[in-house]
């Protein structure tokens, strides 16, 4: 177990659990060590970002959820992934007695999971990590599966993830693992022949180098609808089975906002294609439409050519969309790729009007 930045020798599994418990029954007590204590994998913590109200509400348990983990991957490595950030656990996630490639870690202060969701798709060694919004009630569930397992299953254990896609709450939205890498938005439709479909409802996520992951987020007409398609897990697209799991538009938000997505127009252009807008990540969360003119200076450009944008719940993304006034001057542009803006360097990529549109439609 990882506790604070120390390993602790867990005993038996029931002392273990017993441990991580009473993270969760001190209830705030996770405030309890100011932020810039000194645990093990804690230089100074980054500037807090500005404070969010939350209206007379209890403030949400700071848990992230860390997908695609190397299989050999080991705490510390966690713990250097979120460098600056205040890790109060690490909890890996096996099954069957082998690690899943997933964890939970619990942050020191809420807003300091913004600052781990900047993370979302960095490497781990070769590998690339998602990094997602967690519940306490989704890290008690992998503690309880945790616990039993290592007590060789002699008591019920919680349902695992495979375990409880029956009993999941649907939102209408699946994720889709295991697919071809050569798969097309139409063989996904073909796949799921029987609901009704649009491209559109369809994303299929990339890596940073512009690959397919072999995943994808499919949006069904209803929850209903999503329901009924889990009777395809585990069927095949070309060669390969493919895994269906609930997901939520949260989930989806996240992998359209902060990931790359081969959501390739009907027109058929190529994404990579450069047209006169640029897709801007890694951006401060205080970055303002003036920043972003001067990162430009050397370019004509407008406030009204700049779409800086935000989650549902009206947080920055830390991306934004500039038109430029043509083709050629985006091109140009890129040269300032991974130049930096404040104290973060900015990535630019090819984008379109229409995932423009689509992104600023999402949030608000």
């Amino acid at each position: 177990m990882y506790y604070r930045g120390n390993y602790i020798d867990s005993g038996d599994a029931r002392e273990m659990g017993f441990k991580r418990q009473r993270i969760m029954d001190q209830g705030s007590s996770y405030y309890a060590t100011p932020p810039g204590s000194s645990y093990l994998y804690n230089p100074p913590p980054p500037p807090p970002p500005p404070a969010y109200s939350y209206h007379g509400q209890p403030p949400p348990f700071p848990v992230v959820r860390l997908r695609g983990l190397p299989f050999d991957c080991s705490e510390t490595e966690i713990a250097d992934f979120l460098h600056g950030l205040d890790v109060v656990d690490v909890l890996l996630v096996h099954k069957g007695g082998r690690f899943t490639g997933e964890s939970y870690c619990v942050l020191g202060y809420p807003l300091q999971v913004d600052f781990a969701l900047q993370r979302n798709r960095q490497n781990i060694g070769r590998r690339y990590v998602e990094v997602f919004r967690s519940k306490k009630e989704e890290y008690y569930k992998a503690i309880a599966n945790e616990v039993f397992d290592s007590r060789g299953g002699s008591v019920p254990r919680a349902r695992s993830l495979d375990d409880s896609k029956d009993s999941a709450e649907h939102t209408g939205v699946l994720w889709l693992r295991g697919l071809p890498f050569s798969a097309s938005k139409e063989d996904i439709i073909d796949f799921f022949k029987d609901f009704e479909l649009e491209e559109k409802s369809i994303h299929i996520t990339a890596t940073f180098e512009g690959r397919p992951t072999g995943e994808a987020f499919v949006e069904f007409a209803s929850a209903d609808d999503s329901r009924a398609a889990m009777a395809k897990d585990r069927m095949t697209i070309g060669n390969r089975y493919t895994e269906l799991f609930p997901s939520s538009p949260e989930e989806l938000e996240e992998a359209v906002s902060r990931g790359r997505v081969l959501d390739k127009p009907v027109d058929g252009r190529d994404p990579n294609e450069v047209t006169s807008v640029l897709r801007m990540r890694g951006l401060p969360f205080s970055a303002g439409k003036d920043d972003i003119m001067d990162f430009f200076k050397d370019f004509v450009l407008s406030e009204d050519a700049i779409h800086v944008t935000f989650l549902s719940d009206g947080r920055p993304t830390g991306e934004a969309f500039v038109e430029f006034a043509s083709t050629d001057d985006a091109k140009a542009a890129l040269a300032k790729d991974r130049m930096t803006l404040g104290s973060r360097y900015v990535e630019l990529f090819p984008s379109s009007l229409e995932d423009m549109n689509y992104a600023t439609s999402r949030g608000r």
